[in-house]
């Protein structure tokens, strides 16, 4: 083959390679920094980008999403000299990548350390109670120093999480003794709250009880008073009208009085020669003013139908029984 043409082909293959060089693809999400004859040129974003062959160099991809550093646990004594083991979880993202590539060597490293060392000092601060109750105020605390000392290197710390604290295993035995006692102390607590208001609920049930049988008992006395009330106005009222009955059916004092005066004559007409009168006969005349009165007062009554005697009647019967009582005395 002919000098010129192996030359010629030498060329080309030398002019594709330098070509292909030249062209650099960044994905999306990266960056490239770009170098200039040894020295920092620009950074490239996602897209295709052509640099000047062996005059211009594209450094390492910079990943700009946000990346997620689990780090080791690390020896923490607390102010009250306890000592625990603490692992932090960071996320951080890259936003500068001129930074990023030439601010520190080894970022994780570095971000690592720094963690390690920002944590002894928030902690040391802190007692063992406060530490494993403030996570949230330690966690803001780092977030804030660590995103501070990592703006030079191209870095944003967006959030710090402590992951596990582990205190040693005796103080571990402590406090799980110390929550047994208090889940055994808030249980007694609310068992006796549960008796107080069982006792209390069925203090008021007896009380109602009572309540409704004492009104019970009263209701039935007030309805037992009002039958025995309205029977006695019955058994009076039928006492009344017997009493009125036996007043009606009773004779009357004049009825007594002449029937008295018809025994007496009935003794006058007798065969015995001796005859005993009471010792107000001498007062007969009086006793007859008074037949008198009582006939005239029958008189002016209704007649009935008892068939009582009337005025004349009675003036007779009078008039004959004084007269044989008269002749009686004389003999």
């Amino acid at each position: 083959m002919h000098p010129a043409i192996i030359v010629a082909i030498v060329v080309v293959a030398l002019a594709i390679i330098l070509a292909a060089t030249s062209i650099k693809v960044v994905r999306q999400s990266t960056a490239r920094v770009i170098e200039r004859l040894g020295k920092y040129h620009r950074v490239i974003g996602s897209g295709v980008h052509f640099i000047i062959p062996i005059a211009e160099r594209a450094g390492n991809v910079v990943s700009l999403k946000e990346r997620v550093a689990d780090f080791a646990p690390q020896s923490v004594i607390t102010k009250d000299n306890v000592t625990m083991q603490i692992d932090t979880v960071v996320y951080f993202q890259v936003t500068d990548p001129k930074l990023y590539t030439y601010g520190v060597e080894h970022p994780i490293n570095a971000i690592e350390n720094l963690t390690a060392t920002t944590l002894r000092n928030i902690v040391g601060e802190l007692e063992l109670d406060e530490t494993l109750t403030s996570r949230d105020t330690v966690n803001a605390k780092m977030r804030i120093i660590l995103d501070e000392a990592t703006d030079p290197w191209g870095i944003k710390i967006n959030r710090v999480e402590l992951k596990n604290i582990l205190p040693p295993k005796d103080i571990r035995d402590a406090m799980e003794k110390q929550m047994r006692a208090e889940r055994e102390r808030r249980e007694a607590i609310l068992r006796a709250e549960g008796e107080k208001q069982s006792q209390i609920l069925v203090a008021e049930g007896e009380k109602q009880s009572k309540i409704l049988r004492a009104e019970a008992d009263k209701e039935a006395q007030i309805l037992e008073a009002e039958a025995n009330k309205a029977t006695l106005e019955k058994e009076a009222e039928g006492m009344a009208k017997a009493i009125e009955f036996v007043n009606a059916a009773r004779p009357s004092a004049g009825y007594l009085t002449i029937r008295a005066y018809e025994a007496l004559e009935a003794l006058a007409n007798g065969n015995s020669t001796k005859l005993i009168v009471p010792s107000n006969i001498q007062d007969l005349s009086g006793v007859v003013a008074s037949l008198a009165e009582i006939a005239k007062t029958e008189g002016t009554a209704p007649k009935k139908a008892d068939a009582k005697p009337s005025k004349t009647t009675i003036t007779a019967k009078i008039d004959a029984t004084k007269k044989k009582v008269n002749s009686k005395i004389k003999k």
